[in-house]
């Protein structure tokens, strides 16, 4: 959260490293049924100090991923 709110150029990297993670394990959740199994297994293990980030995982997995609009002339 605190590379969202810094200026420099490295937290700005940094934030668009941690949402293309994001996106990647979105993407490989709704593909990989073994690998969402093991994060919900996780999620059964581990204390509440994670609830936050499987509660993210789990809006991702819900929200279903839109086509990008292209950009130019259509027909």
């Amino acid at each position: 959260m605190l590379s969202s709110v810094l200026r420099s150029e490295r937290a700005v990297r940094a934030n668009i490293a941690i949402m293309r993670a994001f996106v990647r394990l979105r993407e490989m959740l709704a593909t990989h049924e073994e690998l969402r199994q093991k994060i919900e297994q996780m999620e059964r293990r581990y204390d509440a100090k994670f609830q936050i980030v499987f509660a993210t995982i789990k809006a991702m997995l819900e929200t279903p991923v839109k086509p990008k609009r292209s950009i130019g002339f259509h027909r």
